[in-house]
């Protein structure tokens, strides 16, 4: 399988990368907006440093491209791809946190907890979560109401109980009872698939896409978001922790499972091939339009940290 060239790729990747961030300044800031009290300039600290430290922002960018292939974009498309970064960031703080997987290093630099402590970096979480539903609903994320509606239920349902949040719950429940590889799959798909599936269905409702189509790039999310987890397990076994920017074999030593772990590398890899070729087929009714969402796939599955 041909692997995505180096350019022009990841520049795209990394411009997209800076427009998000470059947002996200503009959001995270200490000035209140209509409605609020005050930002308590420390919480605001941790919450910047939780979010404003690097990292690929290929949730944002699959929204982006994939609303793109509607011909939909502008500050709107952008503030609801930041929206959907809050959430990633919130989930992150808080699966640092000592009580779920106690890490003391995030993309490099200290964990939120590690540079404030503990109960600063949960507030943080809590913060960038139901900010990012102000984001999404606020006026200034010029769409239809509608669509806005669309936007924060998807994402409820992405991030909550049935999604992530449960997803969560499963793998700490994973490191008291050994599930089997059906649970696995069950507990990868909502812990990290739920919110990538939820950014490629967030690109068609924005791009106003109808049902069919929104099923489509809803059905490339979910495969994609299986061959991030499952890349990211194989990087767990075989990376180092400077690549990374993390610690790494941490899965290893806790004695929890995954399926690169039950199956070996060879099959992880064959797997990601055949995850590959799936979410390319579900492009073919776009045409070349969804030419970057493929190099996209690839890379989730090719990616070196």
């Amino acid at each position: 399988m041909e692997e995505p060239t180096a350019f022009p790729f990841e520049e795209l990747l990394a411009l997209r990368a800076e427009e998000v961030e470059s947002q996200l300044r503009l959001l995270l800031d200490t000035r209140p907006r209509e409605g609020e009290i005050a930002r308590p300039e420390d919480l605001v600290a941790a919450m910047r440093h939780g979010v404003l430290n690097g990292g690929k922002r290929l949730r944002p960018f699959l929204l982006m491209e994939t609303a793109a292939l509607f011909d939909a974009g502008g500050e709107a498309v952008l503030r609801a791809a930041c929206a959907l970064e809050c959430v990633h960031c919130y989930s992150l703080i808080h699966d640092d946190l000592p009580a779920m997987d106690d890490d003391d290093l995030r993309r490099g630099q200290p964990t939120v907890h590690r540079q404030f402590d503990e109960a600063t970096a949960i507030l943080a979480g809590d913060s960038l979560l139901t900010y990012a539903f102000d984001i999404i609903a606020d006026a200034e994320t010029d769409l239809p109401a509608a669509t806005r509606l669309a936007l924060v239920k998807g994402l409820a349902r992405a991030a909550g109980l049935g999604g992530m949040a449960g997803g969560q719950a499963l793998d700490l429940a994973a490191e008291r009872e050994t599930p089997g590889e059906q649970e696995i799959v069950l507990l990868q798909a909502m812990k990290t698939g739920a919110l990538i599936r939820y950014a490629c269905e967030a690109g068609a409702i924005v791009g106003e896409a109808g049902a069919a189509e929104r099923e489509r790039l809803s059905a490339f999310g979910e495969a994609i978001g299986l061959a991030f987890q499952l890349a990211d397990d194989l990087l767990d076994l075989t990376a180092s922790p400077e690549t990374m920017g993390k610690a790494t074999g941490k899965d290893a030593a806790a004695g929890k499972a995954t399926l690169a772990g039950l199956h070996g590398e060879d099959w992880a890899r064959s797997q990601l091939c055949g995850l590959v070729a799936q979410a390319e087929e579900l492009l073919e009714p776009f045409g070349e339009k969804a030419a970057i969402l493929r190099h996209t796939a690839r890379f989730v599955a090719h990616r070196d940290r």
